[in-house]
């Protein structure tokens, strides 16, 4: 009989836990992107894009890069974001010919793509109350431990007074996770937009189109180098934009998707939500390759070159 692998329990830390000082003093010549997809976001993206750059920048920094994705937006996004220092690439130039058209899971591989950094996190763009501990509690454990290979945020919403997640997650990416891969049932977040690892890693992994990407990506990081090289940092609290559930049902319907094919499950591809009042909606599951399998096609500089 063929022993079951173990799978140790996924470490939690808080940003508390990582003073900016020692962060910096630890950082070493590892270059560190933050990336912000960003569709519509117009009214948070310049703060957001401000106070990484006002607080993490600079000499000594801690941050190399600040990336926006600007994935399609019909507002004026990514002129706030460039006016507020950021480094602005349109999604529509960035591998067109491999994803065309907007997606969550599109605009993270596209910036993974074009950013420059050893250590690459995300950002959501849509943060009313962003502060500098989401960059720096995301990278604690990516800069002082080099056995950690991915990080996942985790915080409280204000709306619901928990620590638990949105809907999405309580009500269908918790009950998945927990039902078909129990070794990462301690998440706190799984669709937590805050998160980040290695390029070394991320690089190999593919991306899932849509919003199953946080959870495909999940999965396959702890498939490809174990629970015990993935950290959860409580980040404290989190207010953003809450979405209607017309808007959710797609999400959720392109988790169960992700979670299923990653469990190997038979399923309906494409398949159809169909809900009272709206017309049926058709989600396609589909992924895109990943990055490593892409070099040559007109990458970036290398991540020892950094840019300002």
């Amino acid at each position: 009989m063929t022993a079951r692998r173990s799978h140790p329990p996924i470490v939690s830390r808080h940003y508390r836990d990582f003073p900016l000082r020692d962060l910096v003093a630890a950082k070493g010549d590892e270059l560190v992107s933050v990336c912000i997809p960003a569709r519509d976001e117009a009214e948070t993206i310049g703060d957001v894009v401000t106070k990484v750059r006002r607080f993490l920048g600079g000499r000594p920094c801690l941050v190399d890069e600040v990336l926006v994705v600007d994935d399609h937006s019909r507002d004026e996004t990514g002129k706030a974001a460039a006016h507020a220092g950021a480094r602005v690439v349109d999604a529509a130039e960035v591998l067109a010919d491999v994803a065309r058209g907007p997606g969550k899971g599109e605009a993270l591989w596209r910036s993974l793509y074009a950013s420059i950094g050893d250590i690459v996190i995300w950002c959501d763009a849509d943060i009313t109350d962003f502060g500098t501990r989401f960059v720096s509690g995301l990278l604690g454990p990516l800069i002082t431990d080099p056995d950690v290979a991915f990080v996942k945020g985790y915080y409280e919403r204000p709306r619901s007074g928990s620590l638990g997640g949105g809907r999405t997650t309580e009500l269908t990416a918790r009950p998945a996770l927990a039902t078909l891969f129990p070794q990462l049932s301690t998440i706190v977040q799984p669709l937590s937009g805050e998160f980040g690892g290695r390029r070394g890693l991320l690089e190999r992994l593919p991306f899932v189109r849509g919003y199953g990407v946080d959870i495909g990506l999940l999965i396959d990081v702890a498939r490809a180098v174990g629970t015990e090289a993935i950290v959860q940092v409580d980040l404290g609290t989190r207010r953003h934009r809450h979405h209607d559930l017309d808007q959710l049902g797609p999400q959720a319907l392109s988790v169960l998707q992700t979670v299923l094919d990653r469990a190997g499950v038979p399923a309906a591809n494409p398949a159809t939500l169909v809900r009272p009042g709206l017309p049926p909606l058709v989600r396609t599951f589909g992924e895109l390759p990943p990055i490593a399998t892409l070099r040559g096609r007109g990458r970036p500089p290398s991540p020892k070159s950094p840019r300002r």
